[in-house]
């Protein structure tokens, strides 16, 4: 069968890149292998959001009594009941996405895709059996899967990634978390929140290292609050898994060699792009250190292939692959779409508090050489913040002191991540900081706290 495109994976790249095609009249298939959405839907970003929103509701009922509520009997976390919520939720946002699919008539064609020569794709089954399709227009939207360290491979039991993680089978009474990336610090602040005795081992010295150091500090204190032991500039040198309990071997920030001993080990390193066996090498796409190479608009060295998502060179996240997608598509239907801005992507971690920042660090805008504007808001100078009864966190934003355009903004706190993405825009915007603070916020609001922090940098703070 011929087709304009075909997409191999339907991840948050590949199916955006499928739908929009379909929106421009181009008869579309997409090629996945296993559940429609990818990992972000299926065992990723949804998932461990319906965890988390377990652990806080939870958290709310242990703490019931500081808003006025007594709970006849203690609350108690149903392990059990949480994961198969949380899959719940995964099922019905992945029927969204085949209501979607079959709504825009992109056909879903299932099994393992590979490019081949004269823009085909085989498509090959479990059993062996293969059927090819052509099409004018390729992408490849493959996504990555856990990282495993050489000297710590994972069994899935012990040694567990992400998808374990997600439905272990029941909470386990100690765990040592690899890496504080956004997957190890969600993890470690819900496992630790239902009861888990968590340890966090992070090589480098900050927890969640690409965030503001300051804001970094932050989510550290909240960890240890809340009874997390936090290990930054420490490395995990081996884990033992012979015996009942894991023996995890660390050198810690001293160079001290110590003994953890844990029920479950999470390696939370990193990811590592899908590339293998789709054909890149035969095809002679070329590739970069484990990433497609492509120009501003996703095309490959070969005309008519295309690559989106995490197997490019860019941040790995779901909501820039989308957009690479719709940008992509938009090209090849001969539109004029903007490239997109990499240093306007905003991050959110959904720990508790929650992390959201965009552009640059204070410690990345002083190695370029920038002349700096900084000013701070914490929530515990916010009316909101404290009838919700959570102060922890702050606001920072960072100006250019010469064209006073805002090149950074980093927040912690409750409900931060809803937050970002008018900062985003802002960004893009060019907005300066007195910009910000000629405009009226609502009160009581946190959002209101960007606003006051503007006014901190250039000294003219209300509340502060």
């Amino acid at each position: 069968m011929k087709y304009d495109l075909i997409v191999i994976g339907s991840g948050p790249g590949g199916y955006v890149a499928a739908i929009r095609a379909s929106q421009l009249n181009m008869k579309t298939a997409i090629v996945e292998r296993a559940e429609v959405g990818g990992i972000c839907l299926n065992w990723g970003c949804i998932p461990t959001k319906a965890l988390l929103k377990s652990a806080q509701v939870y958290n709310y009922m242990q703490h019931a009594a500081n808003y006025g509520i007594t709970l006849d009997t203690p609350a108690k976390p149903d392990f059990e009941a949480i994961v198969k919520r949380s899959r719940t939720v995964a099922e019905t946002m992945s029927k969204g996405v085949q209501f979607l699919l079959k709504k825009n008539n992109i056909d879903v064609i299932s099994g393992f895709g590979k490019i081949v020569k004269d823009k085909r794709v085989e498509v090959s089954q479990p059993d062996g059996t293969t059927e090819i399709y052509e099409a004018d227009h390729i992408i490849l939207a493959t996504g990555a899967r856990s990282k495993e360290l050489p000297h710590i491979p994972q069994d899935g039991k012990k040694i567990i990634g992400y998808r374990q993680a997600l439905t272990l089978p029941k909470l386990p009474a100690s765990m040592v978390v690899m890496g504080s990336g956004a997957i190890g610090s969600e993890f470690a602040h819900f496992y630790a929140s239902l009861g888990t005795k968590v340890t966090i081992v992070e090589f480098l010295p900050n927890l969640v290292p690409v965030e503001d150091e300051e804001i970094s500090k932050q989510l550290e204190r909240a960890f240890r609050k809340a009874g997390i032991k936090v290990m930054t500039s420490s490395a995990v040198m081996s884990v033992d898994t012979s015996k009942e309990l894991c023996v995890v071997t660390v050198k810690d920030s001293k160079e001290k060699i110590i003994e953890i001993e844990a029920e479950v080990v999470l390696s939370a390193v990193g990811v590592i792009t899908n590339l293998e066996g789709i054909g890149l090498e035969e095809y002679g796409i070329e590739v970069e250190r484990t990433k497609v190479v492509v120009d501003d608009f996703y095309r490959t060295n070969k005309e008519g292939i295309y690559a989106i998502g995490d197997i490019v060179h860019g941040p790995a996240l779901a909501h820039v692959a989308s957009h690479e997608a719709t940008i992509c598509v938009e090209h090849i239907a001969g539109l004029n779409p903007q490239k997109i801005d990499y240093g306007n992507i905003p991050g959110c971690t959904y720990t508790t508090p929650e992390i959201a920042s965009v552009g640059l660090t204070e410690q990345k805008a002083l190695e370029q050489g920038l002349e700096i504007l900084i000013g701070k808001f914490p929530f515990t100078a916010s009316g909101k913040a404290t009838a919700s009864g959570n102060r922890d966190g702050m606001v920072k934003v960072i100006f250019d002191k010469n064209s006073h355009e805002l090149i950074g903004c980093h927040l912690i706190g409750e409900n931060v991540t809803e937050m970002i993405g008018g900062v985003v825009v802002a960004r893009n915007k060019k907005v300066t900081g007195h910009e910000i603070i000629n405009s009226v916020y609502p009160h009581p609001t946190l959002s209101e706290a960007i606003m006051e922090a503007a006014a901190n940098a250039y000294g003219e703070a209300i509340h502060l």
